[in-house]
């Protein structure tokens, strides 16, 4: 009697073979038997036929490391086939923390990562100190998915240092075996690695950069030398640079990553993208991994299934927010707005004006930064297309309509009773060419991440990216070559699990965990992004969902129909190699 069958299905296995049609048994939370000829009682029988089964997808790069704590679903990563997250990057969490400065790493978290900062405060449950403790927190819950977790440099380094390691001063040598020593112990509790930021894009809400930006390397060897000392596991940063905020990423920062890999023996990942700045300067980097591979290091760039940017809009931010006309009506409930926003004499007064001061936030920021770019505009449509041609750009648009890009911008806002939303492509898409991203996810070191989710609440939904990446990369683009659905499988289940010492999952073999997928491919596709008033405090977020997923499973169960959730809980806390 097996407790979970799936009959008949098209089985992408994770490992890169060619498909096969079989049926999959499962019992105890493994996979027990592979075959087309397998049969026998199940207490559950899921008939796959016509549809594709996969493991369930690993997603290495998100930020719930609040939400955790108050969230049992995990939404939005779990509506997009993730089974398993890995959530502490970036250098910024929840451990370890000095009692009394709880607050602080909230504000850090916020500035970063965009997350409501009212929402943190009411919504996490402290009970922890040290980075152990808060693992032992986490054992005790209980999720929809599998929760992994690093350490951050940042809090960290404001442990051992206080306000002197908030304001980024040079570390002691004793600071340096103090940061370690946490490194180690958290490692051998099972922390899957450890992370730290090195871009001045990431800064805390009174403007610091995050701490441990600019660390020196026996800071930061350090840390490597105590990943490797506690058991092993993953170094990940986002390096100076890494989203072309601040000075272009220079090749040495590739360089101390090559020789701490070399020294220590293990893996380094770190954000990769193309800056408009210099449009080739990834290529260089991307060689630069693969040469150190002669050297014994293991440099995995970490890559964007597409273009990596914000989405504008009346319910996010956009370019006319600031101007007095548009404010006299920000707080008017939607439908009022929108009417008022269409009338001609208040758009006219609306595209007239000059913007008010504001007050600084990170949405206004990005509001005038899409001022500044309305040629760069698109419109994300309907469902959403994340390669869209010139017709769909707002400076195509105007030269179509023969208006200005200003008024161009201003109509497609207004759309869908202003819900649309417009795509600006910070980065990723140089001339409107997806074409660089494919050379990234091709490139033998790179993997798959980025998708922040948990993060930027009010500004992006890249959580939904392991769906593009199967709906788009090898069925729905138009514009250039796709890739094989094995290949693409593989870098999102068994090559990210690997990455982070995972290897009882991630494929559809015998004695691997049952963390499955079972989607319709050809009906596989995004919805529209909505925002939603559901974090704590009232905090809003983007969600996106899926069609397509027809199951979701984890452990053996179900834990979403249809991509509804079923209430089953079998995630659990992920511990790490030791």
């Amino acid at each position: 009697m097996f407790d979970l069958l799936i009959r008949n299905g098209t089985v992408v296995d994770g490992t890169g073979a060619d498909l096969r049609v079989a049926n999959v048994a499962v019992r105890d939370g493994l996979i027990v038997a592979v075959g087309a000829d397998l049969d026998g009682d199940a207490r559950e029988v899921i008939d796959a036929s016509g549809m594709i089964v996969t493991p369930g997808f690993v997603d290495i790069h998100t930020h719930y490391d609040g939400q955790v704590t108050w969230d049992e679903t995990l939404e939005p990563t779990s509506l997009h086939g993730v089974t398993t997250l890995v959530m502490g990057n970036c250098g910024v969490g929840f451990a370890p923390v000095r009692p009394g400065t709880e607050e602080w790493l909230i504000q850090l978290m916020e500035g970063v990562e965009d997350i409501p900062g009212a929402a943190l405060s009411e919504g996490i449950a402290w009970g922890w100190e040290t980075f152990p403790q808060y693992l032992d927190t986490l054992d005790r819950l209980r999720w929809s998915v599998d929760v992994g977790t690093q350490i951050p440099h940042g809090s960290v380094r404001a442990y051992v240092m206080g306000e002197r390691g908030a304001r980024n001063e040079a570390a002691s040598p004793e600071e340096i075996a103090q940061m370690a020593q946490i490194v180690r112990e958290a490692v051998e509790a099972g922390a899957l690695g450890v992370s730290t930021s090195r871009t001045l894009g990431h800064r805390a809400m009174d403007g610091e950069p995050v701490p441990g930006t600019f660390a020196a390397e026996d800071e930061l060897f350090a840390l490597g030398r105590a990943l490797r000392d506690g058991g092993g596991g993953v170094f990940e940063l986002a390096p100076a640079g890494a989203a072309g905020l601040d000075i272009v990423a220079p090749m040495k920062e590739v360089d101390w990553m090559r020789r701490l890999s070399a020294e220590t023996g293990q893996p380094v990942t770190f954000a990769m993208l193309q800056v408009p700045a210099a449009p080739d300067l990834w290529k260089e980097q991307m060689a630069a991994t693969l040469a150190a591979t002669a050297e014994g290091a293991q440099l995995h760039p970490q890559v964007a299934g597409r273009p990596f940017g914000v989405l504008i809009g009346f319910q996010t931010g956009h370019p006319f927010m600031l101007r007095p006309t548009y404010l006299a009506l920000a707080e008017l409930p939607m439908q009022e707005r929108i009417a008022e926003l269409r009338r001609p004499e208040i758009k006219a007064a609306i595209l007239s004006e000059e913007n008010d001061a504001g007050t600084g936030s990170i949405h206004e920021g990005i509001a005038m930064l899409a001022a500044g770019m309305l040629d760069s505009l698109y419109v994300l449509g309907d469902p959403p297309d994340y390669e869209p041609t010139h017709d769909r750009s707002v400076a195509g648009i105007a030269e179509a309509t023969s208006v200005t890009s200003e008024e161009a911008a201003y109509d497609a806002l207004c759309a869908d009773d202003g819900t649309a939303l417009l795509m600006l492509p910070l980065y990723n898409y140089v001339d409107g060419n997806h074409d660089a991203i494919r050379e990234q996810l091709t490139h033998p070191q790179a993997v798959v991440g980025l998708g922040d989710g948990g993060a930027h609440c009010g500004l992006i939904c890249d959580a939904s990216l392991p769906t593009t990446m199967i709906s788009h990369w090898t069925r729905g683009r138009t514009r250039g070559e796709r890739l094989p659905l094995e290949w693409v499988v593989r870098k999102q289940t068994k090559d990210t699990a690997a990455l982070f010492g995972m290897t009882d999952r991630g494929t559809i073999e015998v004695g691997k965990r049952a963390d499955l997928n079972v989607i319709d491919h050809d009906r596989l596709d995004l919805r529209m992004p909505e925002l939603v008033h559901d974090l704590p405090a009232g905090g809003r977020r983007l969600i996106q969902g899926a069609d397509g997923y027809v199951a979701t499973i984890v452990a053996g169960e179900v834990t979403r129909r249809d991509g509804v959730d079923t209430g089953a809980r079998p995630g659990r806390l992920v511990r790490g190699r030791r």
